[in-house]
């Protein structure tokens, strides 16, 4: 499986970015290979518009099947559904990468069926 999560940096250590589509990075760790990628989301971190479609359909082409953030718009979360990539809200509790992952391992991290924030354009 694999499990990206929303960063200001490209390690695992590195803090959460609270903004999904304006993520500076995508860490993915897959957990059958015990592996982690950094992926950068710099095209999107200012775009005008269309971020979170970007960077939703990013996620998909990387085969992800669950996203850890802490917001996620209406565009974002149409694509990402259409992708069958579940989606969980981190709190502002959990700090970095490596902690986000600990939570949703542990079961408490809450998966959401609806945006979490309005469009940027609303």
């Amino acid at each position: 499986m694999k499990i990206a999560v929303t960063s200001y940096d490209k390690d695992i250590t590195g803090k959460i970015d609270r903004s999904f589509g304006r993520a500076k990075w995508f860490v993915v760790v897959d957990t059958e290979n015990d592996t982690v990628e950094a992926h950068s989301n710099e095209q999107n971190v200012n775009a005008v518009q269309g971020a979170g479609i970007q960077a939703a359909q990013n996620i998909s082409n990387l085969g992800v099947d669950v996203i850890l953030t802490g917001n996620v718009g209406p565009n974002a979360f149409r694509t990402l559904s259409a992708a069958s990539i579940k989606i969980f809200v981190v709190g502002k509790d959990v700090e970095t990468t490596e902690e986000a992952i600990a939570e949703w391992k542990a079961g408490r991290l809450q998966e959401v069926n609806e945006a979490t924030i309005e469009g940027h354009w609303v």
